[in-house]
């Protein structure tokens, strides 16, 4: 098990928890749009009974990830919501393990966003999802900033 407590260098505390995220883990990210990386350390109340992270942990981080990276790729970017989430596992995170987020933007216009993200432990991906994102009839809410933040 990694024991390490702090991130990696150029990670912030993530800003735009939600009552879901903060149930699941600590997360932390650097940059922004495609550059965006989401970290966090496996925590038992993301593991399930066999000390891996869950499934559905997984299934939200890579949605988290994806739906940040687009929002945040652009000035004129809406705020988006998922449409559809495709998810592959491949392999396992342990307790304590760091966990990062790697986006790939594929399209990104008006009404729709298609991106894919890798989870990776070290340079170990164990998550591929695919994901399409929609602009809601009245818009979303506020979009999300990173503006302000430094993270490296």
């Amino acid at each position: 098990m990694n024991t390490q407590s702090s991130p990696p260098q150029g990670f912030l505390p993530f800003a735009h928890v939600s009552p879901f995220l903060e149930s699941v883990g600590s997360f932390y990210w650097k940059g922004s749009g495609r550059e965006l990386v989401l970290g966090v350390f496996v925590e038992e109340r993301a593991c399930n009974r066999r000390g891996a992270a869950h499934g559905g942990f997984l299934a939200g981080m890579a949605d988290v990830a994806l739906g940040y990276a687009l929002a945040t790729s652009g000035p004129d970017v809406p705020s988006m919501v998922t449409a559809s989430l495709s998810i592959d596992y491949a392999g396992s995170a342990k307790l304590g393990d760091w966990l990062e987020s790697h986006v790939d933007i594929q399209q990104l216009g008006k009404q729709l966003g298609f991106a894919n993200v890798y989870l990776q432990v070290g340079a170990r991906r164990i998550v591929r999802a695919s994901g399409v994102f929609a602009r809601p009839a009245g818009g979303a809410g506020p979009k999300p900033s990173m503006a302000g933040r430094t993270s490296d």
